[in-house]
């Protein structure tokens, strides 16, 4: 792979426009200093081609157009009135003072999942009554750390309960909410997802 060309997108306010962030030879940097508002963010590249370093979203919406996993930088952006589109994976939103330099800006309110499709994602040291989670197939362990205990009280299906539930309680302090996708938990974990829902429907404290 050669030199990638870096894009860096920093101490501005954007308003009203379409940013498409999709050249996979590209390091795109959006921050610091950087406030967009009423914007959509189409994103067709890899966490690793994505540095967020203290942007604020305001209104804006994301069309995630190739899945992006592992993506813990939104933890270093303010995002209010936001809506996702699109796979995301094993990505963090919100506010987690240990992640490291940056987080000061992280944030999270307002904001609108019901049309992402999200797995191993988690919202940190936020206000949940704002947060509009994607419904079932999609689940949400909410305030997953304190619920554990009654979370392990029963028997989960498959490698579900051991591998994920009853570790529940090693999660970072900071999480408030922990979301899966059902049809993939059922391939990873040797379980269906009819069997999942049975258990899940049975928690006042998992959205579905």
């Amino acid at each position: 792979m050669g030199w990638l060309e870096n894009v860096i997108i920093e101490d501005k306010e954007i308003e009203n426009e379409r940013l498409e962030l999709s050249d996979k030879n590209s390091l795109y940097f959006l921050g610091p200093n950087l406030s967009l508002r009423n914007c959509t963010v189409i994103l067709k590249v890899s966490a690793r081609n994505l540095i967020i370093v203290g942007a604020r979203f305001i209104d804006c919406t994301f069309e995630v157009r190739q899945e992006l996993k592992n993506h813990q930088q939104w933890v270093k952006a303010s995002l209010k009135g936001c809506r996702f589109k699109g796979r995301l994976t094993g990505c963090d939103f919100g506010h987690w003072p240990d992640y490291g330099t940056g987080w000061e800006s992280g944030a999270i309110e307002d904001c609108d999942f019901t049309e992402a499709r999200l797995d191993g994602c988690r919202i940190m040291g936020s206000d949940l009554a704002t947060i509009r989670f994607p419904k079932w197939p999609c689940f949400t362990f909410l305030d997953p750390i304190h619920r554990a205990p009654e979370l392990c009280g029963v028997k989960w299906p498959g490698r579900f309960g051991r591998i994920t539930v009853e570790e529940l309680h090693t999660q970072p302090a900071p999480t408030k909410s922990l979301t899966y996708h059902a049809p993939s938990v059922a391939k990873r974990m040797e379980t269906t997802e009819e069997e999942l829902r049975a258990v899940i429907e049975k928690f006042d404290c998992i959205l579905y």
